[in-house]
């Protein structure tokens, strides 16, 4: 099992149309292709609370390969993605990092 850990940094004022998104379509995308989500996190105190982190979790970094690219060329999600964003960007840019379990990490 691997983990990618994404943080969205959104335009600012943008995060609640962000989450608006993920809870109202991406994960329902996501169930249909077979993506699993760890969990989602907004930051509380820290650098900026216009972020979205996340984890996503595969079985490895084929299977990502094949259900991430998959899902980002579904007809569905460029539709949905782009009526989103009809009154503006949403995500001003994304970091990813792909995760592996330590030996004594209580997630595996």
């Amino acid at each position: 099992m691997m983990y990618e850990l994404r943080i969205y940094h959104c335009i600012p004022g943008r995060l609640p149309a962000l989450l608006d998104r993920f809870n109202n379509i991406t994960l329902k995308l996501w169930e249909k292709h077979g993506i699993k989500q760890a969990g989602f996190w907004t930051v509380l105190v820290g650098s900026s609370n216009q972020d979205l982190y996340y984890l996503l979790a595969w079985d490895s970094l084929a299977d990502r390969e094949k259900k991430w690219n998959t899902f980002a060329s579904d007809p569905e999600w460029l539709a949905a993605r782009a009526k989103t964003e009809e009154s503006g960007q949403i995500v001003a840019s994304v970091e990813n990092l792909f995760l592996a379990p330590t030996a004594f990490s209580s997630v595996k």
